[in-house]
């Protein structure tokens, strides 16, 4: 994993953004966003998210997170990789979306 998904202070709360890539508007839709939703609180659950604050943009994501529990490289790494292979596959299997590439 790059060195800017490294957090240096486990202990510590910290601000991250990621985004669809090249910015396409995702989050418009509620079943996209729900997806997200739902995948943060899993990691909540299970793998010792701790989330602060968040907000959901039409391409991308802020949020304010922490754990002290598991590292936070880890998790992000997780729940990027799950949320971006849910997020596919409902695209890819929703009659209206016209977005499928």
């Amino acid at each position: 994993m790059s060195t800017k998904y490294k957090f240096h202070d486990q202990d510590k709360l910290y601000f991250v953004s990621f985004s669809v890539v090249y910015w396409i508007e995702l989050f418009i839709r509620n079943e996209y966003k729900q997806v997200l939703l739902d995948s943060w609180r899993h990691c909540q659950k299970h793998k010792g998210l701790e989330i602060y604050g968040w907000c959901i943009m039409t391409s991308h994501v802020h949020m304010i997170i922490g754990s002290n529990s598991n590292k936070l490289e880890d998790i992000l790494r997780d729940m990027k990789k799950h949320t971006a292979a849910i997020l596919r596959s409902t695209i890819e299997n929703n009659p209206i979306e016209s977005r499928k590439e």
